[in-house]
């Protein structure tokens, strides 16, 4: 049996991870300010790393603007690393995300590429596993109203489910540290409008959504290959059309 501390344990990623590793025998512990783990301020962290053998961070910061999102990332990854040195944790899992090394005129995709160095230059072994936009993440896309028009970048991405990036998230972190960074990705490319149109027509949202190359996301203008992951990139294959169907059936219900 593994212990697993999960940073964030309580967030969308995070949940689904202590569950799946729960089920597989593992001991998970979600570690958050709400579980009394502030990696911030370090309160908690002592305790909930003891026996640890790996910790996955998934945390992110209260907010993504640019100053909020460069202090938490380093203040927070800086105070966990330090901790797991000093209790000996084998394995460091980060989630970060395709692109992070892209988009240095976004605050928070600069931020995500610092913390992967905090990560790689650190003594703990690690993975870090950059992941494509979550399906569950669209609803705060289209919710960017400006009267009744959306204005959404067109660039491609490759949405991935949630339960999918726990899923490799798990396997992750009972793995070996590999040291490298490893990318997972949905099955299917989609223009990031029609993501946003698809959302909206199946939610019964009438407002109109509309292609805008200029539209920011995350406060950086995209370019076509942006979000895109690699060609060694770790394909699942739960559809977003799927996804979008079951979801919406269930909220009928």
């Amino acid at each position: 049996m593994t212990k697993v501390v999960v940073i964030g344990g309580s967030g969308l990623i995070g949940s689904k991870l202590v569950h799946k590793l729960g089920q597989h025998g593992h001991q998970a512990v979600a570690a958050a300010p709400s579980t009394g783990v502030d990696t911030v301020t370090g309160a908690g962290l002592t305790d909930a790393l003891r026996d640890a053998d790996t910790v996955v961070d998934v945390s992110n910061p209260p907010a993504f603007e640019d100053g909020p999102a460069w202090d938490y990332f380093t203040t927070s990854t800086g105070n966990l690393l330090t901790a797991e040195e000093a209790a000996g944790i084998r394995h460091h899992v980060l989630l970060s995300v395709v692109g992070a090394d892209r988009l240095p005129t976004s605050g928070y995709f600069r931020a995500k590429a610092m913390q992967e160095q905090l990560v790689r230059e650190s003594a703990v072994q690690h993975s870090i596993v950059r992941s494509t936009q979550f399906f569950e993440l669209v609803a705060r896309m289209a919710g960017t109203a400006d009267d009744e028009t959306v204005r959404i970048s067109p660039a491609l991405t490759q949405p991935i489910a949630a339960d999918d990036v726990a899923t490799a998230l798990g396997q992750t972190a009972i793995g070996r540290p590999s040291n490298r960074i490893h990318e997972i990705a949905g099955p299917d490319r989609y223009p990031m409008d029609e993501l946003v149109r698809m959302y909206c027509t199946a939610h019964g949202d009438t407002r109109q959504v509309v292609a805008d190359p200029r539209a920011r996301y995350f406060g950086a203008v995209l370019e076509e290959p942006s979000l895109l992951p690699g060609r060694r990139a770790t394909l699942f294959s739960t559809s977003f059309a799927g996804w979008l169907a079951d979801t919406t059936s269930v909220a009928v219900r």
